[in-house]
């Protein structure tokens, strides 16, 4: 793609290759390229997750974070208190954004047809998942978005972040490498440095000149969450833990299977591998 320079000044303009103008305004160079995709049909694949926010102000804040990056997109998951008086006060004129907010009764209902789900989290060996720093988390969440996937970054609450059980339904989490010595960063804040990432990557999003492989679409995360109920399952039934609890094995499990970053018939695939080991299982039990 190339580059087109618009430079504007006073009311004289003339053309520069690649399709743009140039003129020049108080001698500000405008940068402009009629050949970028428009951001705001790949943005609305993309949402903001809030979990357990317990100030409606945040709320009113982070609706406000997205709209000055372009983004339309909130969601709530069990939040303390509902938006009121004093988040559309912060919302500061993103009230649309406030009020087509949507709200679930837990985060795997607010992901469940997300290809791709980002937990934005602290430094944490509780869970182990890959850490991305924001840019890379936009520029993957981005990508998957182009490509026609559903994405989520989700945020936790103010005062303990996201639960471990939480960071287990997402892929990766994202780590913003603050001030060690000075850590401590407002919810709001957070979603304006992932939404400001995400902007940028939106900008930088170029559709493919060449066709992509034809490929069946990415396994929502209820797709997934299927899938490891029947793994569960299958290990109990095959005896694969042998008296050790289950737990471990399915944690690595999860994280092998979401990196993996399968699509709808390779889920299928599975599922039919698993469904016969299930009857050679029972088979084997009645002999």
């Amino acid at each position: 793609m190339g580059l087109c320079l618009w430079v504007r000044m006073g009311e004289r303009a003339c053309a520069l290759p690649g399709g743009a103008a140039a003129g020049v305004v108080a001698g500000r160079a405008v940068y402009h390229c009629a050949m970028n995709p428009d951001p705001v049909q790949h943005a609305s694949r993309l949402r903001i997750v809030l979990v357990g926010t317990q100030h409606p102000g945040n709320i009113g804040s982070a609706a406000r974070a997205l709209k000055t990056m372009g983004l339309a997109r909130l969601v709530l998951v069990a939040p303390e208190k509902a938006p009121n008086a004093e988040s559309s006060a912060l919302a500061a004129g993103a009230d649309d954004v406030l009020e087509a907010a949507v709200t679930y009764p837990d985060l795997a209902a607010a992901v469940a047809d997300c290809g791709l789900v980002l937990g934005c989290t602290a430094r944490s060996r509780r869970v182990q998942l890959e850490e991305l720093l924001p840019r890379e988390a936009a520029a993957r969440a981005v990508a998957e978005a182009v490509g026609g996937a559903e994405v989520a970054l989700v945020f936790g609450r103010e005062r303990t972040g996201l639960e471990n059980a939480e960071l287990q339904l997402c892929h990766a989490a994202v780590h913003i490498p603050a001030n060690p010595g000075y850590s401590s960063l407002n919810l709001a804040a957070a979603v304006q440095v992932l939404a400001y990432e995400l902007r940028l990557a939106l900008l930088e999003a170029t559709v493919p000149t060449a066709p992509a492989e034809p490929r069946d679409p990415p396994a929502s995360h209820e797709h997934m969450e299927g899938l490891f109920g029947h793994l569960a399952e299958t290990l109990e039934q095959i005896d694969f833990h042998k008296g050790r609890a289950p737990e471990s094995a399915m944690r690595k499990l999860r994280r092998l299977f979401l990196r993996a970053r399968l699509d709808q018939r390779e889920v299928r695939l599975l599922h039919g591998i698993l469904a016969d080991a299930q009857r050679m299982a029972m088979l084997a039990g009645r002999r």
